[in-house]
């Protein structure tokens, strides 16, 4: 092994603990140094460890964190698409409670040779969560691009939709019907794109309605991006006598419509619901959804372009793509109840 690694370092200019390095995957390797390593294993006939094998196999992993919310398969199919028309088979891999995690998928996904890796709403949007492991994957050689939350300790490629915008549209509609009492449903804080929203949201209501940041923060409810925590979300604050509800997503917001309806509330002439993301068939729900739509197609393509540069070896800037998100005013909003109704549910 000492001979071999001589032999190596010898044949790349380098190190023998630069060519440890980079057969152990390790960070800290310039990309140039690794790419002459490998060509030094090569012109001397060893074979390449596993993981830093040619990646000529055109794979690339997707991972998600759920199937079950429609955007994230929306997100799927457009990013599978984009990638099949450039020559490259997608693998999705996703997260399920109790099974793999990204940790493991994304081990699975090197194992296999992929050519680089899609995170879609991952642990780089928590803020709670080490980054390192983005690093480590780095350090690996495997181009990354991360969808949906933004980490400035992470050197790759983002795309995001405005969360801030979308929480000026929603509002500004929302006061524009003559609502004051807005409620905001959203997930855990420690997540970006939720704190984000808040922001946007607390930003919007000053603006909009002349309340204090703590006036409005007492309208902003977490909960879980799901129907149930949509539901336990909505029931707190028309509680607090909101006549409006903005939510994280459209999942949530089919909860907080069932919210109102077990209140005996009828939505949209008493309580309007936005949600966010216009998730497929989301339309056709009753009533049709009023949401924020999140520009999944032009994400999706850019998330894989960004990819493909990073592949080709002309590595994306370490920036974030953000994407303007649109109302979409369906019929789930109307205008704010009778005085005499506000009175009576505040």
């Amino acid at each position: 092994m000492t001979a071999r690694l001589a032999d190596i370092a010898a044949q790349a200019g380098v190190s023998e603990a630069t060519v440890s390095r980079v057969l152990n995957g390790k960070q800290g390797v310039a990309a140039a140094t690794r790419e002459s390593v490998l060509a030094a294993l090569d012109v001397l006939g060893y074979e390449r460890p596993v993981r830093l094998r040619q990646r000529s196999a055109g794979l690339v992993g997707l991972i998600t964190p759920e199937l079950e919310n429609p955007i994230f398969p929306a997100f799927a199919q457009v990013i599978a698409q984009a990638l099949t028309r450039q020559g490259y088979t997608p693998v999705l891999a996703t997260q399920t409670p109790g099974g793999s995690t990204e940790d493991e998928l994304t081990e699975m996904l090197v194992d296999r040779g992929v050519a680089g890796i899609i995170f879609v709403s991952g642990l780089h949007a928590d803020t709670t969560a080490d980054t390192q492991r983005y690093e480590r994957l780095r350090g690996q050689g495997v181009p990354f691009v991360l969808v949906n939350g933004f980490s400035p300790k992470v050197r790759a490629p983002f795309v995001s939709p405005d969360d801030r915008a979308a929480m000026r549209l929603a509002v500004t509609h929302l006061a524009s019907l003559g609502h004051r009492r807005i409620g905001l449903a959203l997930g855990p804080e420690r997540f970006v794109p939720v704190q984000r929203k808040i922001e946007g949201f607390l930003r919007t209501m000053r603006e909009q309605l002349e309340l204090t940041t703590d006036q409005a923060r007492e309208f902003v409810e977490h909960s879980l991006y799901t129907l149930e925590g949509g539901q336990a979300a909505a029931t707190a604050l028309l509680e607090r006598g909101c006549t409006a509800v903005v939510c994280a997503s459209d999942m949530m917001a089919l909860g907080a419509i069932r919210a109102a309806r077990q209140q005996g509330l009828d939505v949209p002439r008493e309580v309007s619901v936005i949600g966010f993301d216009d998730s497929p068939l989301i339309a056709f729900t009753d009533p049709p959804l009023t949401t924020i739509r999140q520009p999944v197609t032009a994400m999706g393509q850019a998330a894989v372009r960004a990819l493909l540069e990073e592949i080709g070896g002309t590595p994306a800037p370490h920036s974030e793509f953000v994407f303007l998100p649109e109302l979409v005013v369906r019929g789930s909003t109307a205008s704010v109840p009778s005085v005499a109704r506000r009175t009576e549910t505040a």
